[in-house]
């Protein structure tokens, strides 16, 4: 491949669609993002998509040629090239790769979710690089799991595996989009932190950081925490410990080396990996003790998203670019 040739990384969210070219070695040519307009069929959506990246790799020096295109988008599914039932889209199954296919015919195109597209990320450009065997948690609205097995991410016979979010944690718990109800995202992600803090404020009398339960968000609660706010230091503990409970059931399954905490609730820091790391070190089984760490993830801040998409690609055209421990 010539120094020319770049990916194009796609994150399909329910609010705005990302996009972004990358070199091989996960440096940013140019960025933008549009509205992903929900409510509209899925076809203009693509329509302003193909648009956007079109316009933007017109304005790219050096009249560089695109060698793939890597999604990541909520329900993605790897096997099938297609988004099935995501729960903040209302488009039902589509056919992604086909019909992305219309748009860039003859080009490679991946498809998975966008936690297997942060772990890829955190695999080629992040502090994945070198492991074997490690987890990327993605706490946003909700929580997704990539899970990378023996330099390998694992998609299953499904081809959705890693939906460590809709395990339960408490049964006939808080209702989830998902359809069941006490599912581990409900209470771990960023809208289970604010709802934490709703219930901890109606349950008890004002405090002094002045939290406002109309308005409860996650950057909210970090900067009360961060303040010394005791409901939202609470709301984080009690956070971190549901899902640190959650993480040593999944380190029996695939003793990983380290779990990566990636997305808007990661940025939190220590307010939630102290707590998670406590909760996970408390019911972890002996034999894993002091085998894994529970990290911020390594992907440059900024277009992460994207950068995750862009390196599945990559890893698509040329499986020799990651290490693997039988190689």
């Amino acid at each position: 491949m010539s120094h020319m040739d770049l990916a194009l990384g796609i994150d399909i969210g329910g609010t705005n669609t990302a996009l972004g070219y990358f070199d091989r070695s996960g440096r940013c040519l140019g960025a933008t993002s549009i509205p992903t307009r929900s409510d509209q069929p899925p076809e203009a959506c693509i329509l302003r998509l193909h648009a956007a990246a079109q316009a933007l790799l017109a304005t790219l020096p050096g009249a560089p040629r695109l060698a793939g295109i890597g999604v990541g988008a909520p329900n993605g599914n790897y096997y099938r090239g297609t988004i099935e039932n995501p729960p903040n889209l209302s488009w039902g199954q589509v056919d992604l790769r086909g019909a992305l296919s219309g748009y860039w015919a003859g080009l490679p195109i991946a498809v998975t979710n966008d936690a297997n597209a942060a772990a890829f990320g955190e695999l080629l450009f992040g502090a994945g690089q070198g492991l074997h065997d490690f987890m990327v948690i993605t706490l946003g609205t909700g929580l997704g799991t990539g899970i990378v097995v023996n330099g390998q991410l694992v998609h299953g016979h499904s081809g959705f595996a890693g939906e460590l979010g809709h395990c339960i944690v408490e049964p006939g718990g808080r209702p989830c989009g998902c359809g069941l109800r006490g599912c581990l995202e409900t209470y771990a992600s960023a809208t289970g932190l604010a709802r934490t803090a709703r219930e901890l404020l109606a349950a008890g009398p004002a405090t002094p950081g002045g939290l406002d339960p109309e308005a409860l968000s996650a950057q909210q609660i970090c900067a009360a925490a961060l303040a010394g706010d005791p409901i939202a230091r609470e709301a984080f503990r009690i956070t971190g410990t549901i899902l640190g409970r959650k993480l040593a059931d999944a380190v029996a399954l695939t003793s990983p080396e380290a779990i990566f905490l990636f997305g808007g609730l990661a940025k939190a820091g220590e307010l939630i990996l102290e707590p998670t790391r406590r909760a996970l070190d408390e019911n972890l089984f002996h034999v894993f003790r002091g085998t894994v760490q529970v990290l911020p993830s390594g992907v440059p801040e900024g277009h992460a998203a994207v950068l995750g998409a862009a390196a599945l690609i990559w890893k698509e055209l040329d499986p020799s670019c990651v290490n693997r421990s039988d190689t």
